[in-house]
């Protein structure tokens, strides 16, 4: 049976969140590591409940890109981290 518009909305706006909140997790991340000169993407994958997978990558492009940094996160519901592993240093210069 097809979605309704008001369970297409609520998808779509569940999607917005996730998508916000994978930016601020992010955004944590870099703001504790630093940001690398050649820093590709943050990826930020959902595993479960409040627990992430981040990995940082660097690279000229897609094609050449690698995982520099890679952590496994708690975090709150504003994306702010509760726990990590392993420990994000700053390795970078904060700007």
């Amino acid at each position: 049976m097809p979605a309704t518009p008001q369970e297409r909305q609520h998808r779509d706006q569940e999607g917005q969140e996730r998508n916000e909140l994978n930016a601020m997790i992010a955004q944590h991340v870099l703001d504790t590591l630093g940001q690398p000169g050649d820093l590709h993407r943050v990826q930020v994958r959902h595993l479960w409940g409040d627990h992430y997978r981040v990995n940082v990558l660097v690279g000229a492009d897609a094609a050449c890109a690698k995982v520099a940094h890679s952590y496994f996160l708690v975090v709150d519901n504003d994306g702010n981290i509760i726990a990590c592993n392993p420990k994000i240093t700053g390795k970078y210069c904060l700007e």
